[in-house]
């Protein structure tokens, strides 16, 4: 994506305030957030009963979860018509998930 300070990371950043402005307008959207670097990331884990914690995050990977939008929809369809508006479509990846249904097990 483009560098900040930048007038494409500006309209970047407009990009992602439109889309929130139509799933809130739409009245899907439940929640959505963008997260710090992932070097700022401390993961966790128990072992022998003893909580570890490790800087930096836990997959060492190219690409790192920036944020998420939890939105409410209809179907996969739907989900994927509004995740197509996220700006990061166009130069990574988008993931769209289902959130999991306890009821129903």
């Amino acid at each position: 994506g483009p560098a900040p300070d930048t007038p494409e990371f500006g309209q970047l950043l407009a990009d992602y305030g439109a889309a929130s402005e139509t799933y809130e307008k739409d009245g899907v959207m439940l929640a959505g957030e963008a997260l710090q670097d992932a070097d700022t990331a401390t993961s966790i884990r128990i072992r022998n009963g003893k909580t570890e914690t490790m800087d930096g995050p836990f997959a060492e990977t190219k690409e790192q979860l920036g944020g998420f939008y939890m939105l409410e929809c209809a179907n996969i369809d739907e989900a994927i018509k509004y995740a197509a508006m996220i700006p990061t479509a166009k130069y990574g990846t988008v993931e769209v998930r289902p959130i999991m249904d306890y009821s129903k097990m």
